[in-house]
């Protein structure tokens, strides 16, 4: 692979989104997040709002709602929504990855590109990413903590289902930054020195 293609999983708090952003910005890469979402609802001509509800979950076995043919394989067996979309996310990153430079957010990127990529986790301490919240939202304390306490728990299940591997396992990232320890230059100075 000749392009240069960086992934990012992060905690909700620890700004790893606007970290990625501003380092796509920077370095003149393409940026990639829900944008991901609006390319496979293009593609697929499913409306966006089915895609963004079912975005980085796990599909729950419980709950068969079919909205659309994607949902039923060959033999009429039914595919979660939510595999519906890992599975087209899965070949845009993979096309993305061959055509262009670019920072990817979420959607188990580094695993679906298996090392053909600067992989980085971006974390930070509770405490920290709830003040963090607080800030950007106006969202009381306790609202707060149980947003990031559900939001963790759909990203390390979304990713452990999607990957076998453990969403926190530091070893399958080539960089792992606590965002509360340094500030965003700081940080974006160290994932382009892994480039």
């Amino acid at each position: 692979m000749s392009k240069r293609v960086i992934t990012i999983n992060r905690m909700l708090g620890s700004n790893g989104r606007l970290i990625g952003r501003a380092l796509a910005d920077e370095l003149g890469f393409t940026f990639y997040d829900k944008e991901l979402i609006d390319i496979a609802a293009q593609k697929e001509n499913i409306p966006f709002d089915i895609l963004a509800k079912v975005d980085e979950k796990k599909g729950s076995q419980w709950r068969f709602p079919i909205e659309h043919e994607l949902q039923l394989d060959s033999d009429f067996h039914f595919v979660p929504m939510n595999d519906v979309l890992f599975d087209l996310q899965r070949k845009i990153i993979v096309e993305t990855a061959q055509k262009e430079d670019c920072v990817i957010v979420g959607r188990c990127a580094n695993h679906i590109l298996e090392g053909n990529c600067l992989s980085v986790f971006i974390y930070a301490p509770f405490d920290y990413r709830v003040q963090t919240v607080m800030q950007r939202t106006g969202r009381e304390e306790k609202s707060v903590q149980k947003m990031i306490r559900k939001v963790d728990k759909e990203r390390r299940t979304y990713y452990e289902y999607f990957t076998d591997k453990k969403w926190t396992d530091f070893s399958q990232y080539h960089l792992a930054v606590d965002s509360s320890r340094f500030d965003q230059d700081t940080i974006i100075k160290m994932i382009k020195l892994g480039l």
